[in-house]
């Protein structure tokens, strides 16, 4: 005789009632008043409301891979990783915003951009979705074209040399590693 243990299926939450608390350009924050499963009412559950963004592995035709070197001033640090950035409201497409973001930020483009995977970053606490994209064939056509905020290094390195990185620690944006991996096993390296 089978042991049969109860299943708990997950189900979601029922919205009661949403409100903006915090509406700014670059952040927005809404506080939800949800009701369990178990019948539980949370009248404090709070959602950072973020702008879907997209990150791009590019590789060269020589096979170099193009990384970016910033300031990132909530974590206080410099960090190398993929280019990238938010969707803007205007565009409705993802690959748009890939190519556009890519040229911004390095200089590069390509006509040879493929999707990979859509993702959650933190599904627990933001809304964002992150759209990671392979681009071979990347060629440099333009200097970068940054905002007034931003100060941007750009790195070509070796494709052979980008797990190394990854699993040494130099990459440590979650993005750019899980990205990294993906493309890198894409590409049977």
């Amino acid at each position: 005789m089978e042991d049969k243990k109860p299943t708990h299926e997950p189900q979601p939450w029922k919205v009661l009632k949403s409100e903006l608390v915090f509406n700014e350009k670059w952040y927005t924050l809404r506080r939800d008043e949800v009701e369990l499963p178990n019948g539980l009412v949370m009248d404090d559950y709070y959602v950072s409301v973020r702008p879907n963004v997209v990150l791009i592995f590019p590789l060269t035709e020589d096979k170099h891979v193009i990384f970016v070197r910033q300031y990132k001033h909530a974590a206080g640090d410099i960090f190398i990783e993929l280019p990238g950035g938010v969707i803007d409201e205007h565009e409705d497409a993802p690959l748009e915003a890939a190519k556009r973001e890519l040229l911004e930020e390095t200089g590069y483009t390509s006509d040879e951009v493929e999707l990979l995977q859509e993702v959650i970053d933190n599904p627990t606490k933001d809304t964002n979705k992150i759209y990671f994209f392979l681009a071979r064939n990347v060629h440099k056509v333009a200097e970068q074209d940054l905002d007034a905020s931003e100060n941007i290094e750009v790195l070509r390195v070796p494709l052979q040399e980008v797990e190394e990185m990854v699993l040494n620690g130099k990459v440590k944006v979650s993005g750019s590693v899980a990205l990294c991996l993906l493309a890198l096993r894409k590409l049977g390296v």
